[in-house]
């Protein structure tokens, strides 16, 4: 049995200190360089494209180029499916695999295995498992409104080899089979730094072509409404679009800021970034303000876990109305459907409570509804 807990998350400053040092250094080693006009290096759409100025101010470090939002045609997202392409799984795929006994990082029950083609699968498991619900319905919304996130499936997986341990339903053959289960895909791109901390979108640079303020805090407020608790550098990721590698000494025409691990989300934030509270908990999370205060400033309500990097942002105008805009645009069929690609009516009510019962779907929506009319809703002149 291979997986392990996360220690980390009691260690103090650790984590800052490596992402500090990983960031300086792909900072000073650079990324990759596309071919093509600016046109074509750059998301279109997302924001406008950079001016010839920018697309050659190759001094300007990745991050300060960097973007965190590409514009997608929300009302025709199918949060259902969910993203397409090579590796991409159908809702409740089932999926044979064999057992890799390899270690890997995190709190929450998880396992490698392999499947056909040599297709090595990043599998969460566990009908008490928060972060299987918490993974699919987190990034899925991001997915939808443009922010990047990894790609998460809801699957059943049978699985050839895996230990007793990890329970699951024994097959008379010795396999195990794990339902709800999700499987990952990372969101395509070269890793320029595995972590960033959310302070360091602050050092992006609108005009040398980085993010505007409206992005940068629309994403910050998505973090509120989906009481992202467990915000330290590692869940972070910091990519290069439109390539697979890096090659030490070129340049990153295309870098992007993404979110990427989503698990403990949707229940209400709390100081060491547990999963009873904080993963899928809907008697916390329906019941937790998206703003600190109900007038004043623009603060959102989502306290600093112990090893965090984001607590009680301030939100900008241009940040709120960008994101609120967004929002809009969702449908109550897409809202319904993201619910139930995650599967969170298997989830109950109050994971600190076996007899709270299961939250329907439509409460999940209603609940949803109502933190959306509060971005809505809200001025923060």
């Amino acid at each position: 049995m291979k997986y392990r807990p996360a220690f980390l998350a009691l260690v103090g400053i650790t984590p800052f200190v490596l992402a500090a040092n990983t960031l300086l250094a792909a900072l000073g080693a650079g990324a990759v360089r596309e071919s093509g006009p600016p046109s074509q290096r750059w998301p279109v759409g997302s924001q406008s494209d950079p001016t010839p100025a920018q697309a050659a101010d190759e001094a300007s470090p990745p991050v300060a180029r960097a973007r965190v939002w590409s514009a997608t045609n929300i009302p025709s997202m199918n949060l259902k499916v969910g993203p397409a392409g090579p590796g991409a799984f159908p809702f409740r795929a089932e999926v044979d695999c064999t057992y890799l006994d390899k270690e890997l990082s995190g709190r929450s029950p998880k396992f490698a295995c392999l499947a056909k083609g040599d297709d090595e699968l990043k599998v969460k498991f566990g009908f008490a498992n928060g972060e299987v619900y918490g993974e699919v319905v987190a990034s899925r919304l991001l997915w939808a409104l443009g922010f990047g996130a990894d790609h998460m499936y809801s699957v059943k997986v049978i699985c050839h080899g895996c230990p007793e341990a990890f329970g699951g339903t024994r097959r008379e053959n010795g396999d195990r089979i794990f339902d709800p289960a999700v499987i990952e895909r990372k969101m395509p791109g070269a890793v320029i730094t595995a972590a960033w901390s959310w302070k360091e979108l602050d050092l992006i640079d609108e005009e040398a072509g980085g993010a505007p303020l409206a992005h940068r805090d629309a994403l910050k407020l998505m973090a509120v409404f989906i009481q992202h608790t467990d915000t330290k550098p590692e869940q972070q990721r910091f990519i290069c679009l439109g390539v697979d590698e890096i090659a030490a000494g070129a340049d990153c025409r295309r870098p992007f800021m993404l979110i990427q691990d989503v698990g403990v989300t949707f229940g209400r934030a709390n100081a060491f970034n547990e999963g009873t509270p904080g993963s899928v908990n809907f008697a916390g999370w329906s019941s937790t303000p998206v703003w600190k205060t109900a007038s004043g400033a623009c603060v959102g309500n989502l306290p600093k876990s112990f090893t965090g990097t984001l607590g009680e942002p301030v939100i900008s105008e241009q940040g709120r109305r960008f994101l609120a805009g967004l929002l809009q645009q969702l449908s109550d069929a897409q809202i319904r459907d993201l619910f139930e690609a995650a599967r969170v009516t298997l989830r109950v009510r109050d994971p600190g409570n076996a007899r709270s019962g299961f939250p329907t779907s439509d409460e999940w929506m209603a609940a949803f509804k109502q933190k959306r009319a509060e971005i809505v809703n809200r001025r923060c002149a």
